[in-house]
C-alpha cells in the first residue's frame, strides 16, 4: 500500500500551488499551514533545494469526527500534501493517504472516517 496518492501535471510552480489549493476547497479542505523547504533548507543549513512545499490541509468536519474517535489522532494531523518541482513545468503532487497513516489504530470509526478523507484526496489529486 502506498502511504500517498500522486499525480504529475505540466504547470509553472506557482500556478500549480493556486490550483492543489482550489481544487482542495471544492472538497471542503482549507489550508493551514505552508512550508516552504527550498527556503528553510537555505535559511537553515544554507543548501540549495529545489521548489518544494509542504500544506497542511484540514477538512474541519472530517478532523472533528477523527478527534471524536481518538483523542491522540491530532499528532497525524492536518493532511500533508507537497507540491515539487518534476522538471521543466513539471510539478508532482502528493497526498498522504490517510488510510494508510492510520492503519496502525485500531478503531473502526477512525478508519470509516480515513476511508472518506482518502476519497477526497483522491478526488482532489485526480481533478488536477
Amino acid at each position: 500500500m502506498n502511504y500517498y496518492i500522486n499525480k504529475t501535471i505540466r504547470a509553472d510552480f506557482d500556478e500549480a500551488v493556486t490550483m492543489v489549493k482550489e481544487a482542495l476547497a471544492t472538497k471542503g479542505f482549507g489550508v493551514l499551514s505552508e512550508i516552504d523547504i527550498q527556503e528553510k533548507m537555505k535559511e537553515k543549513l544554507g543548501e540549495e533545494f529545489r521548489k518544494y512545499l509542504i500544506l497542511g490541509a484540514c477538512h474541519p468536519p472530517y478532523a472533528f469526527k477523527a478527534l471524536g474517535f481518538e483523542d491522540k489522532i491530532g499528532t497525524m494531523l492536518p493532511c500533508n500534501v507537497i507540491l515539487q518541482e518534476a522538471g521543466d513545468n513539471l510539478v508532482e503532487i502528493a497526498a498522504v493517504d490517510p488510510v494508510a497513516s492510520m492503519i496502525s489504530i485500531n478503531n473502526k470509526g477512525l478508519t470509516k472516517v480515513a476511508k472518506e478523507v482518502r476519497q477526497l484526496m483522491e478526488e482532489v489529486v485526480d481533478a488536477l
